[in-house]
């Protein structure tokens, strides 16, 4: 039919699970990018590969759900949710892998009998500057992978 509905392409369960495949790996290599340098990190450089971190976790989701899920905009708000959601835990499963490199298991468990949410505090920050870059990479993150996902499912039936 000329005027009927349109079959509908793209595949919005696809496309969330491989984004979140997708930002799991990102944040793994983040993660051990920052365990491998945090020793020789300035804050601004904390602050850098943080937001570098956001807007790559939010590309590559936002191309892949773009990809897979073509129009479908359930699924772009989907994968801007999986890009916010990556950059949080990078950063934080980051805190973690350096505790467990400057002090060990007791360390860890330390940590984790005393207070676990010691990686979410970190992420927050001490005050100042340091919240407005941890809500700016997250909003980095949404905005660049529903951006992505539109533009490249916009061009995909």
């Amino acid at each position: 039919m000329p005027h009927g509905p349109r079959p509908s392409s793209g595949n919005p369960v696809g496309a969330f699970f491989l984004g979140f495949l997708a930002s799991v790996v990102v944040s793994l290599v983040y993660g051990g990018i920052v365990y491998a340098t945090y020793r020789d990190q300035s804050q601004n450089t904390v602050h850098a590969l943080y937001v570098l971190h956001a807007l790559l976790n939010g590309a590559v989701v936002g191309a892949l759900v773009g990809l897979v899920a073509h129009r479908r905009t359930g699924a772009h708000v989907s994968g801007a949710a999986v890009a916010v959601l990556g950059t949080f835990f990078g950063y934080t499963n980051a805190v973690v892998f350096v505790t467990l490199d400057a002090g060990g298991l007791y360390a860890f468990r330390d940590m984790m009998q005393g207070d676990a949410f010691i990686p979410a505090k970190a992420w927050w920050g001490n005050g100042g500057g340091g919240r407005l870059v941890s809500l700016a990479g997250l909003v980095i993150a949404a905005a660049t992978a529903w951006g992505l996902a539109h533009l490249v499912g916009r061009n995909r039936r």
